[in-house]
């Protein structure tokens, strides 16, 4: 039996396979997010590893017997949050996440110090890295800042609450800022431009590999085999990849879920940083990715919904029945409620609904909001296709969200050919 658990960020997700790869039983636990200020998002660790303990109780109960024979647990999870620890290994401050833009004025600062940024780390800064974030942290919260001994993305601090070990894998690591992506390594210019030197960064592995096992008492407590080995895994888009078998090069899917993603395999390392396209290395060795990344696609859904008090479902059945006409003259949208990365690397964009009139009834405009995510990840596509990537084939993610069907759903997917 093999465990899957996703650290997303609206929910945590597990899944237990058998030897062949069927599914045994799976699960899901909600988790908060907090906007204390304009461009802020930030979360709590403290919650993650409680709801990750709720979420183990459920599947111990929902699997049976079959539990006790986990040989491996995979982990993957939102990419680039700061999850920021002392000499004590205590958590300073809430996590702040990929979607945070606060850090604007740091990514012009860290540019700046490191003219030879986009060469090394394959990317532009942007506010969603890890990187800024440390630089506002020093900037605007040094108390804090002189007090971190480690930096750790979100599933890595999970990792080490369950083995002890601060590790990372290349394709989390890739989206940190701090990585040579082309030797797969720690940029010792980079962490130096942000204040920090190796020894606050984890161990580098490769997402196949062995980080761990299990502490003694995690295992104890989750009812399962100390020599559980935790896998290094994968940030959240490269361990779909793998998922749905976008490993060789020119193989793609399209992710639809809070964010946007067209994701692309390539068989070198290929930056093209120039329209806000991400190159970080994949999960597994020897291969890098490129990604396009909208910060809203179905969270856009979501949050028009709470907008007008309407369930999921119910708004989607309506836009079903839209006519032709309607669908032509509904108003236009764009999906930029947290800022933008691909194309524009805008962390100031905002959401606009344009050309409203009195027949914009929710259903046109539900259509509307589907229509300019639509359009979002068209632009993701064409810079890739601009950048001189090539997509042989591409997989359609869809992660169904809860209130659909009032249980937690895994992506689907579709080949089809762009």
């Amino acid at each position: 039996m093999y465990l899957g658990l996703d650290y997303g960020t609206s929910e945590i997700k597990a899944l237990l396979l058998d030897e062949h790869a069927n599914i045994v039983c799976t699960h899901g636990l909600p988790l908060s997010i907090q906007r204390p200020h304009p461009q802020w998002s930030e979360q709590s660790a403290a919650e993650w590893w409680q709801v990750t303990n709720d979420l183990m109780t459920k599947m111990r109960e929902k699997a049976g017997k079959a539990w006790y024979a986990v040989k491996a647990i995979g982990l993957s999870g939102q990419m680039h949050g700061a999850v920021l620890l002392g000499q004590d290994n205590q958590v300073l401050r809430p996590v702040i996440l990929w979607n945070d833009t606060r850090s604007a004025e740091e990514c012009a600062q860290l540019e700046a110090a490191v003219p030879d940024l986009h060469g090394i780390t394959g990317n532009l800064a942007m506010p969603g890295f890890t990187a800024p974030k440390l630089l506002w942290v020093k900037k605007h919260e040094p108390e804090i800042f002189v007090q971190t001994a480690s930096v750790l993305l979100p599933k890595d601090y999970i990792r080490f609450l369950m083995t002890g070990k601060k590790v990372s894998e290349m394709s989390d690591a890739a989206g940190m800022l701090w990585l040579d992506v082309a030797k797969r390594d720690w940029s010792d210019k980079v962490l130096e431009a942000t204040g920090l030197t190796r020894e606050n960064m984890p161990v580098l592995i490769e997402g196949s590999e062995s980080s761990g096992t299990l502490l003694p008492e995690i295992a104890e407590k989750w009812g399962l085999a100390s020599d559980v080995i935790v896998a290094g895994g994968g940030g959240d888009n490269a361990a779909s990849a793998v998922g749905v078998g976008a490993v060789n090069p020119g193989d793609a899917f399209i992710s639809l879920g809070t964010s946007g993603v067209v994701f692309v395999v390539n068989e070198a390392y290929r930056p093209a940083p120039k329209d806000a396209v991400h190159c970080f290395c994949h999960t597994l060795p020897k291969r890098w990715h490129q990604m396009s990344v909208m910060l809203s696609a179905a969270a856009c859904l979501s949050w028009y919904c709470k907008l007008i008090g309407a369930r999921e479902a119910d708004l989607l059945a309506e836009i079903a029945g839209l006519s032709a006409e309607q669908k032509t003259n509904a108003p236009i949208f764009l999906p930029y409620l947290s800022g933008e990365r691909t194309p524009h690397n805008d962390p100031f964009a905002s959401g606009v609904f344009h050309g409203i009139r009195h027949s914009s009834d929710r259903a046109v405009m539900g259509y509307a909001v589907i229509e300019g995510v639509g359009f979002g990840i068209a632009d993701g596509v064409r810079v890739l296709q601009e950048s001189g990537t090539h997509i042989e084939q591409c997989s359609l993610l869809v992660a169904a969200h809860a209130a659909l069907s009032g249980q937690n759903c895994w992506p689907i997917h579709c080949n089809y050919r762009l």
